[in-house]
């Protein structure tokens, strides 16, 4: 592992706040929809709506985390881990809309389908410049399982 001779402190902090930007753009769109999305019939397992951002400012912490080490990692500038990482977070913010604002739930789990896809590539990537930076995206795979779980079953539940 080659480490750059930039300022890490300043890299993890840029990358947690990109990805922190990108949860700040999926909330907004989701802004005043959650009840709504509290109307919808749930299915079993369902948390209450406090736990969501919780659970995504957290998720997106440990993805910057992960980013930044990969980056500082990497004896490349802009690996091909790192654009597969960029590729989920725009995936994650295209997920929003279509559930939320335009209530699209089967076209947003076929996306959260293909997100999932996406980050357990993008954790093998990250795998083979940084263990560490894989390790941290267990708990994003595993919510983004729970989160397709919810999202086809309000679909399913709500036609």
């Amino acid at each position: 592992m080659k480490s750059k001779t930039k300022n890490p402190t300043k890299t993890y902090i840029i990358s947690i706040a990109i990805a922190l930007g990108a949860g700040l753009i999926s909330s907004l769109v989701s802004m005043g929809k959650m009840e709504e999305y509290s109307a919808l019939k749930q299915p079993p397992l369902s948390p209450p709506s406090w736990l969501f951002p919780v659970v995504w400012t957290i998720l997106f912490v440990l993805m910057g985390v992960s980013a930044a080490r990969v980056y500082l990692n990497s004896s490349e500038d802009f690996p091909f881990a790192l654009k597969l990482y960029v590729l989920q977070l725009v995936l994650n913010v295209l997920w929003t809309p279509l559930y939320f604002a335009l209530n699209l739930r089967l076209a947003a789990f076929v996306l959260l389908v293909l997100l999932l896809i996406a980050v357990v590539y993008m954790t093998y990537e990250f795998y083979k410049t940084d263990r560490t930076a894989a390790y941290l995206q267990i708990p994003y795979i595993v919510w983004l399982v729970f989160a397709g779980y919810l999202n086809l079953a309000t679909f399913i539940l709500n036609g």
